[in-house]
């Protein structure tokens, strides 16, 4: 999760797309520019099996003067022993 962060912070779409489970990326991602994120915070985080996880994350940022936080529930499942991003629910 905070791998990810990272990438968002830096623009690293590549790193964003490959840590993306296959079945759930999308084809392309465009990073946003004035985008300036100023935090996160792993609210919570649990295994829900050998291979599977959830975590839940409050990520901060302002964008054109105004301030957004992205409060969401992500699940991971590790294959190959890389943690993949499934898909998550917005809180």
């Amino acid at each position: 999760m905070r791998s990810r962060y990272a990438a968002y912070v830096t623009g690293n779409t590549e790193y964003l797309l490959a840590t993306w489970h296959p079945r759930m990326r999308p084809e392309s991602l465009t990073h946003e520019p004035g985008v300036k994120w100023l935090g996160l915070e792993v609210r919570r985080h649990q295994r829900t099996g050998p291979e599977t996880a959830e975590v839940e994350f409050v990520a901060r940022s302002r964008h054109a003067g105004r301030g957004h936080r992205l409060h969401e529930h992500s699940r991971f499942v590790r294959e190959d022993g890389q943690w993949l991003y499934v898909d998550g629910d917005i809180l």
